[in-house]
Order: structure tokens, then C-alpha cells, then sequence
């Protein structure tokens, strides 16, 4: 599992536990997808994750609170919603562009050995 695979699937157990949305919402971005570089993940995930952080960093802080808290403070419950929508497309998207996510088959396929004659419809 490629390492944003993981960094979201732990973002949406964190997002889907117990506890109020945005306490949740702070830990599964703090924990889980602050430290995700963009220019690293695949190209159709670099703009909603760009929104993402957009959102959860647009509030200037109030003395001792971070940026994501004080954001995410100042968010309606729709704009919370929207947060955690986000992160559940994101990490469909990281599922469907990661490599392993499907098995990997063989190219060649291995010879099976013959019907016996006697299992073989006649006529």
C-alpha cells in the first residue's frame, strides 16, 4: 500500500470514530494528512487536496491555537461536512491510483492438463 493510501485510510478511521466531527476533523488532518507532500500525490488528487488544505488552514490563529484548529473552529457544520466529504474522495481517489489495489496476474497462463475422454460429451 503506497504511503497516501494509508495516510487517508487512517484519516477516515479517524473520521468515521467516536467523538464530535470537528475534533475528529483536527486529529485525521493533524495525524494522518498534514505532512502529505502534494507535488507527490497522483495528478487528479493535487487540487482537492489543495482544497483541502485551503480550507482547514484559512483562519488566522488566535494567540496559542494552531491554523487547522482555529479553522476548523470557525467552520458550519456544512463546511465540516465538506472537509470530511473531501477526505473520503480522496482516498477513493488514492485507492483507484494506486498499483495495489488489484492483483497482479500472470501473463502467461499455465497449461492445464487435458479432459479425460471419458468426461467429454459425445455426439
Amino acid at each position: 500500500m503506497s504511503h497516501h493510501v494509508g495516510s487517508f485510510a487512517a484519516a477516515m478511521a479517524v473520521i468515521v470514530g467516536n467523538g464530535q466531527i470537528k475534533q475528529r476533523l483536527i486529529q485525521a488532518y493533524q495525524d494522518h494528512l498534514l505532512d502529505l507532500e502534494n507535488d507527490r500525490l497522483p495528478i487528479p488528487m493535487r487540487q482537492p487536496y489543495a482544497d483541502l488544505m485551503h480550507l482547514m488552514n484559512r483562519v488566522t490563529p488566535l494567540k496559542g491555537e494552531n491554523p487547522v484548529c482555529a479553522s476548523v473552529r470557525k467552520m458550519s457544520p456544512v463546511e465540516t461536512e465538506r472537509c470530511a466529504q473531501l477526505i473520503l474522495d480522496l482516498y477513493g481517489a488514492a485507492l483507484r491510483h494506486s498499483d495495489s489495489g488489484q492483483k497482479v496476474l500472470p501473463l502467461v497462463v499455465e497449461e492445464q492438463s487435458p479432459v479425460p475422454p471419458f468426461l467429454v460429451k459425445s455426439g
